[in-house]
């Protein structure tokens, strides 16, 4: 289970860091910084059934709730 949710969040990094124009390594530190990883691991049961788009979404909108500045 461990390593279906770190594939998860490494897929979810890269169609974060592609929606945005960004690098997987900005897209990361960005999603680090704003707690997203947490967001990610915490809501995984739920997350990885959504469609890749409310996924991406999900994610930019609790960064930006965590004072992100993607949306």
């Amino acid at each position: 289970m461990v390593s279906a949710k770190i594939e998860y969040i490494i897929m979810l990094i890269k169609l974060f860091a592609r929606h945005f124009g960004l690098s997987f390594q900005q897209a990361y530190r960005y999603v680090s910084i704003h707690q997203g990883i947490e967001y990610a691991e915490q809501h995984y049961n739920v997350l990885h059934t959504l469609s890749f788009e409310d996924q991406v979404e999900g994610l930019a909108t609790y960064c930006h709730k965590k004072g992100g500045t993607l949306i």
